[in-house]
C-alpha cells in the first residue's frame, strides 16, 4: 500500500509540474510538501515494523542461562512469592510461585524450574512446573510448562514444551522492553498462544507487598481465548507484582508476600488470612 500511495504521489507533482511550469513557486511548495509528507510515511512504516518484529530463537545464545537477572523478571533459587486474590466467581485465590534449584534440559539449554500452586478457597486446584532461561542479551524466555489440574482427573491440558510437537521458546521478558513491543510468549499451536504488548514503563503500582513506580504493564492476549484480555504489572528488581483481567473475566492477583527459603509450600497461610508485609531481600 505505501508503495502504491508513493506511486500516486509521484504522478500527482509530475502532473502539476506539466500543467504549472510556468508558476515556479507553486511548483516548489508541491515538490516540497510530497517530499516531507513521503518522509513522515516512511517513518510510520519503519516504527510499526520496528515495534512488531518478533525476536529470533538461537539455541547457541545461551552461554549462562540460569542466570536469570532481568530486572523486570528476576529468578533468583530459593524465593517464594505468593500472591493472593479472588475468581471470576468472587472465590479467595492463592498462587505460590517457588524458584527452586532444579533444572531442566530443553534444546541442550538449562532451564530454571519454577513450581506454581493454585489454590481456591484452599483446595489445591492445580500445579505447574514452568521452565525459564536467559540468553546472552538478557532476554528471558518461557520453554515450556506441564500443568495438571488437580480438580480434573490429572488433565495436562496446556502443557507444552519447546521442541516437542512443533512448539518453540517464547519470550516472557525483554532485555531492552519498549513501549509498543509485541511479542509471542507461547509459541505451542492449538495448545498454547499467548501474546504481550507492552503499554507503559512507568506506572505507579500498589500491592499488599508494597508501592512501586517505573511498573512496566503489559496487555496479554489469547487466539484461543479471544474474548479475554487480562494487564500484568512487573516492577523492578521484584519481577510479576499484579494481574487482572480487564475484559472476559473480573480475576485479579496482587503480590502479598516474598519468602527467602524456596522450600515446601506447606504452611502457608490461608487465602482468606492476612499475610504480613516484607521487605524485599
Amino acid at each position: 500500500m505505501f508503495v502504491s500511495n508513493l506511486f500516486l504521489i509521484m504522478q500527482f507533482t509530475l502532473h502539476v509540474m506539466e500543467t504549472r511550469t510556468k508558476n515556479k513557486e507553486f511548483v516548489f511548495i508541491v515538490i516540497s510538501a510530497t517530499f516531507v509528507t513521503l518522509m513522515i510515511s516512511s517513518s510510520v512504516t519503519l516504527q510499526v515494523q520496528a515495534q512488531s518484529a518478533t525476536m529470533k530463537f538461537n539455541e547457541t545464545n545461551f552461554h549462562n542461562p540460569l542466570k536469570i537477572d532481568n530486572k523486570y523478571f528476576p529468578l533468583e533459587p530459593g524465593t517464594t512469592m505468593i500472591y493472593n486474590g479472588t475468581s471470576e466467581d468472587g472465590e479467595p485465590t492463592r498462587d505460590v510461585f517457588v524458584v527452586t534449584n532444579d533444572t531442566k534440559e530443553i534444546f541442550g539449554i538449562s532451564t530454571r524450574v519454577v513450581h506454581d500452586d493454585a489454590y481456591v478457597k484452599d483446595e489445591h486446584e492445580e500445579t505447574t512446573d514452568d521452565w525459564f532461561a536467559q540468553d546472552d542479551q538478557g532476554n528471558v524466555w518461557y520453554m515450556g510448562e506441564y500443568t495438571t489440574e488437580l480438580t480434573k482427573e490429572g488433565s495436562h491440558e496446556g502443557s507444552w514444551e519447546a521442541g516437542v510437537k512443533g512448539a518453540t521458546a517464547g519470550i516472557v521478558m525483554e532485555a531492552e522492553p519498549k513501549v509498543g513491543d509485541t511479542y509471542d510468549q507461547e509459541v505451542a499451536k492449538d495448545v498454547a498462544e499467548d501474546k504481550g504488548t507492552i503499554l507503559s514503563l512507568n506506572e505507579k503500582v500498589c500491592v499488599p507487598y508494597g508501592c512501586f513506580s517505573n511498573v512496566l504493564k503489559t496487555e496479554d492476549i489469547n487466539p484461543l481465548e479471544p474474548d479475554i484480555v487480562e494487564n500484568k504489572y512487573y516492577a523492578q528488581d521484584i519481577g510479576y507484582i499484579k494481574g487482572e483481567m480487564v475484559k472476559g473475566g473480573s480475576e485479579v492477583e496482587t503480590l502479598t508476600q516474598i519468602n527467602g527459603t524456596g522450600k515446601n509450600n506447606t504452611g502457608l497461610l490461608p487465602v482468606n488470612k492476612t499475610t504480613t508485609q516484607l521487605k524485599p531481600g
